[in-house]
Parts: structure tokens; sequence; C-alpha cells
């Protein structure tokens, strides 16, 4: 059986971290998660989204902060779909980007602290 070869580093799917807040009233994961996916499918579209290739950290979720990993040309975009996140199931809220790094665990680090 022959074996796959690996991708080269540069053609590999460069991905960033980023984390976000949500300033208002507590909001479980996966309200969270909903939420953020349908903003981002409403600004980028489907295949936009898919492009993304939206994936939420999800052990690193807490005190409504969170880690969305992302495809490296669509972190603008993501910032952009989660600044127009202006309620949750009728609760007022306001979704922040706090940072992005290109490390798990540098970005947890760095901007879940406090």
């Amino acid at each position: 059986m022959k074996h796959i070869k690996p991708l080269l580093p540069s053609l590999r799917e460069r991905k960033r971290y980023v984390v976000f807040e949500i300033l208002g009233s507590a909001i479980s994961q996966t309200l969270a998660v909903r939420t953020i996916v349908k903003a981002a499918r409403h600004f980028m579209g489907e295949l936009g989204l898919a492009g993304a290739g939206l994936i939420f950290i999800k052990d690193k979720y807490k005190n409504n902060r969170g880690i969305v990993r992302v495809n490296h040309r669509f972190v603008d975009p993501l910032r952009a779909a989660l600044s127009l996140i202006k309620e949750v199931e009728g609760k007022p809220v306001i979704v922040r980007s706090l940072g992005t790094s290109g490390i798990l665990k540098k970005a947890a680090m760095k901007y879940m602290e406090g």
C-alpha cells in the first residue's frame, strides 16, 4: 500500500485564532456558536463561510469569551461579522474581537486572561 505524501508547508491552510468576547448577559456556548455562524453566513455567504472554515475551540469558552479558528484570509470578514451582532434571543449584546494569534496557546494566554 502506498503512503500519501504530506502536504508541502506552502500549500497548507494557514489558520488564525480569533478571541472574541460577548458583552451583555451570560450566553451559553451553543447559543454563542449558533449566533456567530448565523452572522458569518449572513455577512460572508455560504461560499465565504465554507472558505473561512470556522471551527470553535470547545474547551476554551468561559466567562462569555471564546476562540474561533479561521483561515488567515477570512480574519477581517469574521471580525466584521462579529461586530454586526446586536442581539441574541432578543437580549442586546456587543460582540467584540479581543485579538488574533497564529498559535492557540498564545491566544489563550494573552487574550483569555482577565
